[in-house]
Formats: C-alpha cells, structure tokens, sequence
C-alpha cells in the first residue's frame, strides 16, 4: 500500500477513535493512543523492504505533510447528565 495511502487511512481511524473515546476524564489515554500510534506507524514503515529507511526526522516530514487529528474531548458528560 503506498504511505499517502497508509497515512490517510490512519488519519480517518484517527478521527473515528478520537471522535468516540474522547469523553470527559479520558485525555490521558487518548494522548497515549496517538503516542503509540506515531511510534507503531514508525516501527512498521521501516519494515516496508528495499524502500529505505525512516528516520525521526523523516517520520517528522511525514507527519508535517499528513498531519495526525490532535486528540480532544469531544463530549463532556458531566455536563449531559444534568
């Protein structure tokens, strides 16, 4: 699959996980998601063969041309309950 490809895709699961976890008290763990998801995205495009290797600051690139949804909360429940 090519990395624009790759890079939108993870771009819209992103969005859908952010969209859907982010409700109140739950910022940690969604600043941990796209923590790892950023380290997973590096780790599995270096093992894409004879393309060459990513480095930090060719992930960095990467990332200024895709940029990655930042994680919010979207829903306040303490406020929905009421």
């Amino acid at each position: 699959m090519p990395t624009a490809q790759i890079m939108k895709t993870t771009v819209a699961k992103l969005r859908g996980h952010f969209a859907y976890y982010g409700v109140t008290d739950n910022s940690k763990s969604l600043q941990s998601f796209a923590y790892w998801v950023t380290q997973t995205l590096y780790k599995w495009l270096n093992r894409r063969g004879k393309r060459g290797c990513y480095t930090w600051e060719k992930i960095t690139k990467l990332l200024k041309l895709y940029p990655l949804p930042t994680p919010r909360i979207t829903v306040n429940l303490l406020s929905a309950s009421r």
